[in-house]
């Protein structure tokens, strides 16, 4: 591996950073935490991430991975101290997961696209699941985390069916579907009925998405902050124009809004 790849100094550097940060005239506060407390922090950390990323600002991307690599150190500590496990266990851990998973670069396996990688790879999970001494812990194929946002989650369940074979033949299948639900939803009567439908046109929103080969979250999270930005404008607008909300009318409103969608907002 290249000095620019990774500089074990440096790496050094930031375990012993932590350790010291946790050791007996450490920081109070680094002390204090452990991995309930912290949990937060890594899945606010792991947003912070997303957002450079959407942001396109590689400055605050490199510090904002610094910041995620900071909490994967962090619970490590804990675990060594706790003689569990340590860093070098983490990484020398997801090194041979890696190459187990990957025969077609690392051993004889054939793959041809990566429809053929992810079949691969869920069918070499399924052996690990069986000779992991964990057979007592029924793991099926949809074991999966249920902290996922539920967009998330949706795709994740679909894409991990599809693999199996269980999946619509082509797109007019969950165009359909979704156009079904959409009926069942209007013609629902109570309001569990209408928790239950609409759910239902949620997940088959989710599955079409999958079929374009779009992220349904990331596309939820685009149109979020495009209304978002359309909405800002109006704000600004009307502070401009020396109004408060309800002076306006909802056609003045709306002018303001195809005006910020004509910038590209």
């Amino acid at each position: 591996m290249t000095k620019e790849l990774c500089d074990a100094a440096k790496w050094q550097e930031l375990i012993e950073i932590m350790s010291r940060l946790r050791g007996e005239n450490g920081c109070p506060w680094d002390k204090e935490q452990d991995h309930m407390s912290l949990k937060r922090y890594l899945v606010e950390e792991t947003y912070e991430v997303v957002d450079a990323i959407d942001r396109k600002n590689d400055v605050d991307f490199c510090d904002e991975l610094g910041d995620l690599l900071l909490q994967v150190v962090f619970h490590a500590q804990i675990a060594a101290e706790e003689g569990r496990f340590t860093i070098d266990d983490v990484v020398s851990g997801i090194s041979q997961k890696m190459i187990r998973r990957h025969p077609h670069i690392f051993g004889e396996a054939k793959a041809e696209d990566s429809a053929q990688v992810l079949s691969m790879w869920e069918a070499i999970k399924a052996q690990e699941r069986a000779t992991d001494g964990k057979k007592s812990e029924k793991r099926g194929l949809m074991k999966i985390n249920q902290n996922l946002p539920a967009l998330m989650t949706a795709q994740k369940v679909q894409d991990k069916a599809a693999r199996v074979g269980f999946d619509w033949p082509d797109i007019s299948g969950p165009e359909a579907k979704l156009q079904e639900e959409i009926r069942e939803l209007q013609a629902a009567k109570t309001q569990e009925e209408k928790l239950d439908e609409l759910g239902d046109v949620l997940f088959a929103t989710v599955n079409l998405a999958r079929f374009l080969n779009v992220d349904a979250e990331e596309a939820l999270r685009h149109t979020v902050k495009k209304f978002v930005s359309r909405f800002e404008y109006i704000e600004q607008h009307m502070e401009e124009a020396g109004l408060q909300w309800g002076e306006a009318s909802l056609e003045e409103l709306d002018q303001l809004w195809d005006e910020a969608k004509g910038k590209g907002l």
